[in-house]
């Protein structure tokens, strides 16, 4: 059987061609713009908090339910992104009553304001493992930007990988550290001095 195309027939099937090349190639320019997506695993991501009570101790406390996604552009490591979701209610001190005082209306208001994000605006790299992260920190219902100042850790196949499949793939691992001023964000009746912020963590390639 022969198949006799026009003109007309070559010029639409040359168009369609084209218009599927530019479609595959947007695709992949998106893909390869879009980076790396890694997950915070969340049995190995501390984020905890500390503050001076009174001037007489430090007291340290932990949100032990934080959800991050870093998009890693490992060819422009300033075009990357991260954006963190904390579970305010899972605030814990140690000691239940206190516990109970910083969830209440006094200070985070977890029923009304049930997390704390974190989205990053700016990326400076300061060196081949550090990093200074920009970002809209919001607490309270109020948004302020906060610096963090971040640490890679690891980079690659996880140590653990050869022995359990969980760990199979490439994994990354920070450290970040931050102050900030609790009265900016309205939370609590009186100033305790700034509030440290210290975040360890590993993160999963989605596949």
């Amino acid at each position: 059987m022969k198949i006799h195309l026009n003109a007309t027939d070559m010029e639409t099937n040359m168009g369609v061609f084209k218009t599927a090349l530019t479609t595959a190639a947007l695709a992949l320019a998106a893909t390869a713009s879009f980076g790396q997506e890694f997950k915070t695993d969340q049995g190995h991501t501390e984020v905890f908090f500390g503050w001076s009570h009174a001037g007489v101790s430090r007291q340290n406390g932990e949100f032990t339910k934080a959800e991050g996604t870093l998009v890693l552009d490992a060819g422009n490591l300033e075009a990357s992104t991260l954006r963190v979701v904390i579970d305010a209610d899972s605030l814990s001190s140690g000691f239940g009553p206190l516990d109970d005082h910083l969830k209440a209306a006094d200070f985070l208001d977890v029923a009304t304001y049930p997390e704390i994000t974190f989205v990053s605006t700016a990326i400076n790299q300061t060196s081949d493992t550090t990093a200074d992260v920009t970002g809209d920190l919001t607490i309270h219902g109020v948004t302020q930007p906060v610096v963090l100042a971040t640490t890679l850790t690891h980079q690659g196949e996880h140590p653990l990988g050869g022995v359990l499949d969980y760990y199979k793939g490439e994994w990354l691992g920070f450290s970040a550290t931050a102050e900030i001023d609790h009265t900016a964000f309205n939370v609590g009746p009186f100033n305790t001095g700034p509030i440290t912020i210290d975040i360890n963590t590993e993160m999963k390639a989605v596949e």
